[in-house]
C-alpha cells in the first residue's frame, strides 16, 4: 500500500475571514467551491505545491463540520492521503486491525471515492483515504492501447453491438465544454499547451436482422493541412478496426447518421484512385434525417465548417440516400429519436432487445464528462434544447439501465449513467 499527501482539511466557521487570510493575505488561488451533499459540507481547495489545503464549511447545523467548529472552533480537521486502490487499502488496514470509520468507500469531493480512518488508530488525527477519479490521459497511458481504440463487443438481447474506432482528433477544450470553467473540465479532459483536448471518433456496428453502421468517423479524404489543424491521428482507423472485428465494407447493409458533421459523416464516402468520391460501403443504404440533410446543403457561416460537401452529396448522386422525416424504426430493435440541440435535427439511436437497452447518443453526450447537468459544448447550436433532451435521456437511461455509447470520449467506449448525491456520473462498461 502506497499513500501520498493529497490535502489538509481545515474546518472554518467564518469563510470570509478565512479567505481574507489564505487568498488576500497569502495570495493563494482558491478553486471554485464544491458542495458534497452526502456530508453537508462545502469545500474550497487551495493548491499549494504538490498538495492542497481544503477549507471546509458546514452547510447544515447538524453536519460533521458544523458540529466540529461548534465544539472545538475552527482549525485542523483531517489529513487526506491519496491511494491508487482505496478498496485494497481498506482491506490492508482491516487485516492489521486498524479501526475504520468507513469500511467501504463513499463519494467525496472532486468525484473521488473516500473513506475515513478513526482518530484513535492514527494517534488523534482523523485520516481520510482518497482514490481520485482517473483522468482520460491517465487511463490511456495505463492501458497501453487506449480502450477507445480497442474493438469491444456487447450483447443487448438478440443484438450484437461492436464499438469501432476511426482515430482521434483535437479541439479547443473551452469550446468542447462551453461555459464550464477550465478548472473543472480539465480534471476530466487534460489539455495540451494549445488548450486542445483529445477526442475519439467511434462508430458503432449493430448486428441483428441486418448489419448497421452508426456514423463513420472522419474518413480518409481530408488534406494534410486539415489533419494538422485538428491534430488528427488515424493510425487506428475505421478500416483497421472493422477488419479486426471481422466486418468488411460489403457486409454493411445500412449506414445511419446521428448528424452530418465531418467527424461523424466523413467516412460515409471515400476517394478512389481516379479522384472520384464514392460511397465507402458499396451495398449499403444511407439513412439521414431530412432536416439534417437540408441544413447540410444550405449551411450558414455559423455551421459551414461542420458540413463538408464531399461527405454527403455523392450519396445522393449514387442513389443510395434515404431521407426520414420523423422518429422511426430503422430495423428491428433500432429506432431514431430527434433531440435537436447540437444541430436542429440531431438524433440519437435507441436500441432495445429482450428487455435490454443501449443507445448511441451522437453529440448529445459526446463524452462521459458531458453527462453532467449544464456541461454543454459551445458547438451546440441550440443549448437549451440540448440540455432538456439530455435530462430526458439520462432519466430514461437510468430507469432502463441503458448501455450508453459515447462518440468522442477517448477512454470510455460505453457505460451506464448513475446518480449519487444529485450528481450524474458514468460507470464504465
Amino acid at each position: 500500500m502506497k499513500a501520498i499527501l493529497d490535502h489538509v482539511g481545515i474546518a472554518v466557521k467564518d469563510l470570509a475571514a478565512a479567505l481574507a487570510f489564505y487568498r488576500d493575505a497569502l495570495g493563494l488561488e482558491i478553486e471554485p467551491p464544491e458542495e458534497v451533499a452526502s456530508q453537508r459540507v462545502r469545500a474550497h481547495f487551495i493548491p499549494v505545491g504538490d498538495a492542497k489545503l481544503e477549507l471546509l464549511e458546514g452547510t447544515a447545523p447538524d453536519s460533521a463540520i458544523a458540529k466540529f467548529t461548534d465544539k472545538r472552533g475552527p482549525g485542523l480537521h483531517h489529513i487526506t492521503l491519496r491511494v491508487d486502490d482505496i478498496r485494497a487499502a481498506l482491506d490492508h488496514l482491516k487485516a492489521r486491525g486498524v479501526r475504520l470509520i468507513d469500511e467501504q468507500p463513499r463519494p467525496g469531493a472532486e468525484d473521488a471515492q473516500v473513506a475515513f480512518v478513526h482518530p484513535s488508530a492514527a494517534h488523534g488525527v482523523l485520516v481520510e483515504l482518497k482514490q481520485a477519479p482517473a483522468t482520460r490521459d491517465a487511463v490511456i497511458a495505463s492501458a497501453g492501447r487506449s480502450p477507445a481504440t480497442t474493438v469491444t463487443r456487447h450483447t443487448v438481447g438478440d443484438l450484437e453491438l461492436v464499438s469501432l474506432h476511426d482515430g482521434t482528433f483535437r479541439l479547443d477544450g473551452g469550446s468542447m465544454f462551453g461555459t464550464v470553467p477550465k478548472v473543472l473540465w480539465e480534471k476530466q479532459a487534460p489539455a495540451n499547451a494549445q488548450n486542445q483536448i483529445i477526442l475519439a471518433m467511434r462508430p458503432l456496428i449493430v448486428r441483428g436482422a441486418r448489419t448497421m453502421l452508426i456514423d463513420a468517423g472522419l474518413g480518409d479524404k481530408e488534406s494534410a493541412a486539415f489533419h494538422e489543424r485538428y491534430g488528427v491521428d488515424r493510425g487506428r482507423s475505421l478500416a483497421v478496426t472493422m477488419a479486426e472485428a471481422g466486418i468488411a465494407p460489403e457486409d454493411v447493409d445500412i449506414v445511419l447518421a446521428t448528424h452530418l458533421h465531418f467527424d461523424h459523416a466523413g467516412g460515409f464516402t471515400t476517394r478512389d484512385r481516379s479522384g472520384r468520391v464514392r460511397p465507402a460501403f458499396p451495398r449499403a443504404q444511407y439513412i439521414v434525417r431530412r432536416g439534417e440533410w437540408e441544413d447540410s446543403n444550405r449551411s450558414s457561416a455559423q455551421t459551414r465548417s461542420g458540413y463538408l460537401a464531399d461527405n454527403c452529396a455523392p450519396l445522393a448522386d449514387a442513389g443510395v440516400l434515404q431521407l426520414v422525416d420523423d422518429d422511426a424504426t430503422i430495423m428491428p430493435g433500432v429506432r431514431v429519436r430527434r433531440t435537436g440541440g447540437h444541430t436542429m435535427h440531431h438524433q440519437i439511436v435507441l436500441i432495445e432487445s429482450k428487455g435490454r437497452s443501449a443507445a448511441c447518443t451522437g453529440d448529445l453526450i459526446p463524452t462521459a464528462a458531458h453527462v453532467r447537468d449544464g456541461w454543454l459544448s459551445a458547438f451546440d447550436l441550440y443549448p437549451m434544447e440540448a440540455m432538456a433532451a439530455k435530462e430526458q435521456f439520462a432519466t430514461e437511461a437510468m430507469e432502463k439501465d441503458t448501455l450508453v455509447f459515447f462518440a468522442h470520449d477517448p477512454a470510455i467506449a460505453a457505460g451506464y449513467i448513475r446518480e449519487e448525491d444529485g450528481k450524474r456520473r458514468i460507470l464504465p462498461a
